[in-house]
């Protein structure tokens, strides 16, 4: 009953399939110094996602100055599917891929909201496996591209339930927003609403990743 409280609040603020992508035609001078990767929570509307992705990337435009960014948004369904999660695991990973290869001195920020987060934790080889839409991780950032993730940004990531975080090689990389009595992200919690209120985090993440670019 928690779970589906908490879901049907995140619906009430907003309203696919695995792509395998290609390494875009680019050159140095059409290549942003920062990708900005985010993975929006279950049917969250918006761009990169009304809640946390648009006011994050907006706040990390105007923290990290002398640098360009661009933005992706995570091309998967975010609904309740079992393989919802799973499909922008392995989107985040090929975008990444592709990339990597098209921008050899790009480097990313990984950002992550509700089953965003778990998305991007898959991506980083911290399974989501067991949490509220979580999934086996099906693809991980390879080693070699690991000191391109210049930041890893999560809000009400539904591991922190399982007493599960970041750990290992993107742990100081890594800041994860859980607000007191998100019942997502917080083992025990029955604030609802506190699920839907990470936008007042955005400068926060956005200085944390300004200081690890």
């Amino acid at each position: 009953m928690r779970i589906r409280l908490c879901l049907a609040a995140l619906s009430l603020a907003g309203g696919a399939g695995l792509a395998t992508l290609s390494a875009p035609s680019a050159t140095a001078a059409t290549c942003p110094d920062l990708d900005v990767v985010a993975a929006r929570g279950t049917v969250e509307p918006g761009t990169l996602g009304l809640i946390v992705g648009d006011p994050v990337f907006s706040a990390l435009q105007k923290k990290i100055t002398g640098k360009t960014l661009s933005s992706y948004a995570v091309n998967y369904p975010a609904d309740l599917s079992l393989t919802s999660a799973a499909t922008g695991n392995a989107d985040v990973v090929n975008h990444v891929n592709a990339q990597a290869a098209a921008c050899p001195n790009q480097r990313f920020i990984l950002v992550g909201y509700s089953q965003g987060a778990n998305v991007v934790d898959n991506s980083i080889g911290i399974s989501s496996d067991g949490a509220v839409v979580g999934s086996p991780i099906v693809a991980t950032i390879p080693a070699a591209l690991a000191p391109r993730v210049a930041a890893v940004l999560l809000f009400g990531n539904p591991i922190r339930a399982l007493g599960k975080s970041v750990t290992g090689t993107y742990q100081s990389r890594t800041i994860d927003f859980c607000a007191n009595g998100d019942p997502i992200c917080q083992n025990g919690g029955t604030d609802v609403l506190a699920h839907l209120g990470y936008t007042s985090d955005a400068d926060a993440a956005a200085t944390f990743a300004a200081g690890k670019v």
